[in-house]
């Protein structure tokens, strides 16, 4: 992804690629749509950055101070070192921003994936295409309200919080000194509370904008028009309140503010100004002055900002969380008014020219949004590639009945000679009993990574050969397929590889976790022109699958097809639970669900829409066919284990099949067909692929399933994650 990053040291700044953030528990991943540029606080930043070095000295004395101490404390040679390590070093910009919900981490349960926020934070909230925030740092945005106005919620939580700091009171009279972001924020707040506004900036147009928004005069500090406006609104007594929202070295506003207060008014620091207090005229007014912590009670204190522990509201009511919520809510009501402070819309891609813009002065600005391709407001449907299936020589079949390359069939008796790549719990339970027995099949060779277990499945599977060397197998002409049943992070890798080696493969589901694997596979099929592949889905082959189908006859009409998984929890410790490397439960077993509904259909989907409930693996997918047909898959964890675990319904043209987890079917139609139920183990269809695998082998003949079969599943599989993250339908669009 891209993060907008400057060097301290240098002052450069850069448009970086950088890897995406994880989604952490008790917070949110959230793909931005706008963020904010603060022309104050940002911008004050970068020039820092632009700085000489005695410059930047002079800019943190609190910076300095640190430095001397570890001086006195580590040294002069150690400390340079540390110095000009942190500086040289790239640091985030942004702190305020609006996007959608893409992943929810363990622990939340107050938004969804797909869910509109507003999020804070100078380390969350960063111009950056991808976020993750902590629970405290985001609030849901209000029905209707516009992405880009809800990127404002930091900064005007900020406005908000020194407004409280304030403590207004219907009828007073407020000063604001300092027009900027902030101060313009502070204006429409204070006018929405009841309190007659007058504004200080020496920039026509700023004061000009806030008498728009609410102030009842504005004028130049420097002039005696703020003072007259004073003394008129106030009868000579001064201001209740003053706001310091200005920034800069000037000491300016703080005088101004002791010289237009009333007895015991109220000052409230927002900016970063100096504040080199007159004594004698704060101490004879017996000035009270106060500072505002940026969003509010909350920020600074890692327990509530990263560990999501919130304050009872019985004791604080206003946190930083509440602001922000408070302000979205103040926005969606119309109280506050951010349109007219949106000076500029970039794009994100030009995020280092507009910051240049902003600090050469190309630009004047009081606001400016960085718009992010792909944000809410113009959000594109997302879309999935399904790849082409390209042979050797650029030959293309893109459909289910186009010619399949056949392999040169097997003369006399050889036997079949076959490699397994991994031994562990499903090879030898479900696939090696049924090989290791038939007739015309040679159990060659068996790779696995530890010796020990190449070993055991060598003594009880009658394995001619045991190793760990995947290149020896891969070399050994003798070998006619390869079986690949490994953790499903390897399964793309050790396709690839054998299918460049010429061999057949048979990989068990998934095929790829990325479309970027699923790309190499078929680059693999491309350049070698072997595209003798199975993929594990077997249910297609049940016998008593296979039966009910035939029942059921030619279907005519649009089908729709509801299919239940009660999958049941996977125990602590599964490597199934490995999602960071090895996907989600739903990438790794989904393939064959959707494989199923695919075959009963005779087609491919064309859309996959997937939702979740937050805090769950719980999956509702719709897959929508080409002539009308929908299927819906149900993948459940959170259900009994007493309940079956499979059960499949398909009803069109006045029929129903339904499937009971592979032990009993039935077939309502004119005449109704029902299955004896099977007096033993549920057949799930692995000794039919097998013997369809090996007879393909054998005799050269087609695969079992068309290669642009599996693709097409595998690609329908991996947009299920893509549509949890958007929310949205995903459409699989088919390559040329």
């Amino acid at each position: 992804m891209k993060q907008v990053v400057q060097n301290y040291k240098s002052g450069e700044l850069a448009l970086l690629d950088v890897p995406v953030p994880g989604c952490k528990p008790n917070g949110v991943l959230v793909r931005t749509a706008f963020s904010l540029i603060s022309t104050g606080t940002e911008l004050m930043k970068v020039s820092e950055a632009g700085m000489s070095m005695v410059g930047k000295a002079r800019s943190r004395p609190d910076q300095v101070a640190k430095v001397m101490q570890s001086v006195a404390t580590n040294g002069v040679p150690a400390t340079y070192r540390k110095v000009m390590g942190k500086l040289d070093s790239y640091t985030p910009l942004g702190y305020s921003l609006c996007g959608v919900v893409e992943q929810v981490g363990a622990g939340i349960d107050d938004v969804a994936v797909g869910d509109l926020v507003a999020c804070a934070g100078n380390e969350h909230a960063l111009h950056a295409e991808l976020n993750w925030v902590p629970k405290n740092l985001y609030a849901r945005v209000p029905d209707g309200l516009a992405a880009r106005y809800a990127a404002f919620g930091t900064v005007g939580s900020i406005a908000l919080q020194g407004v409280r700091r304030g403590e207004p009171q219907l009828g007073e009279t407020a000063l604001v000194i300092g027009l900027g972001l902030i101060g313009q924020l502070v204006v429409q707040l204070l006018a929405a509370s009841g309190v007659r506004v007058i504004g200080a900036d020496p920039d026509p147009g700023r004061c000009e904008l806030a008498e728009r928004l609410g102030a009842a005069a504005c004028g130049d500090p420097a002039s005696a028009a703020v003072e007259a406006a004073v003394a008129e609104l106030t009868g000579g007594h001064g201001v209740d309140q003053v706001y310091l929202a200005a920034g800069g070295g000037s000491n300016q506003p703080v005088e101004l503010a002791a010289a237009l207060s009333r007895d015991r008014g109220r000052v409230v620091d927002i900016g970063k100004c100096r504040l080199d207090l007159p004594w004698n005229a704060y101490y004879e007014k017996e000035l009270d002055v106060r500072f505002s912590r940026s969003y509010g009670p909350g920020r600074y204190d890692p327990e509530y900002e990263l560990e999501g522990r919130d304050y009872p509201i019985g004791y604080v009511r206003w946190t930083e969380r509440r602001n922000l919520a408070c302000f979205l809510d103040l926005l969606a009501r119309g109280s506050v008014d951010v349109e007219p402070l949106v000076s500029h819309i970039a794009d994100f891609d030009d995020a280092v020219e507009t910051y240049q813009r902003l600090k050469d002065g190309d630009l004047k600005a009081v606001a400016v949004l960085f718009r992010y391709p792909d944000h809410a407001g113009e959000a594109q449907a997302p879309a999935v590639a399904v790849p082409a299936v390209r042979r050797g020589g650029g030959e293309s079949a893109p459909d289910r009945t186009a010619p399949v390359r056949t392999a040169p069939a097997r003369t006399g008796t050889t036997p079949v000679r076959l490699a397994f790549v991994g031994a562990g719990n499903y090879a030898t339970s479900m696939l090696l009993p049924h090989l290791s027995q038939r007739d015309g099949v040679e159990l060659s060779t068996v790779v696995t990574t530890t010796a020990l277990s190449a070993a055991n499945a060598q003594r009880k599977f009658g394995f001619a050969r045991a190793t760990t060397d995947l290149d020896a197998v891969l070399g050994d002409t003798s070998i006619d397929a390869v079986f690949v049943v490994t953790r499903h992070s390897s399964h793309a890798e050790l396709t690839r590889r054998a299918l460049l080696a010429g061999k057949t493969v048979f990989v068990e589901k998934p095929l790829a976790l990325t479309e970027d694997e699923l790309a190499g596979v078929l680059a693999a099929v491309e350049e070698s022109g072997n595209d003798r592949l199975q993929v594990g889905f077997n249910r297609r082959f049940a016998p008593l699958l296979r039966e009910a189908k035939q029942r059921f006859d030619v279907r005519t009409g649009p089908a729709s097809v509801r299919y239940l998984i009660n999958a049941g929890r996977l125990q602590h410790g599964s490597w199934y639970l490995q999602q960071g490397t090895e996907g989600s439960r739903f990438a790794g077993e989904g393939g064959h669900f959707i494989d199923t509904v695919s075959w009963l259909l005779e087609a491919d989907p064309v859309s996959v829409y997937a939702t979740a409930p937050a805090g769950n693996e719980d999956l509702q997918v719709v897959l929508r066919y080409p002539d009308g047909s929908n299927a819906t898959i149900s993948y459940v964890t959170t259900g009994s284990p007493g309940f079956p675990k499979e059960t499949l319904d398909l009803i069109a043209d006045g029929k129903v099949l339904r499937l009971d987890d592979f032990v009993r079917a039935s077939v309502y139609a004119r005449k109704r067909w029902d299955s004896s139920r099977l007096p033993k183990a549920r057949d799930k269809g692995q000794s039919a692929e097998l013997a369809a695998f090996i007879r393909a082998v054998r005799t050269g003949g087609p695969m079992p399933v068309p290669l642009e079969s599996l693709v097409a599943t595998t690609a329908a599989t991996l947009a299920v994650q893509a549509g949890l993250a958007s929310g949205a339908p995903v459409t699989l669009t088919r390559a040329r």
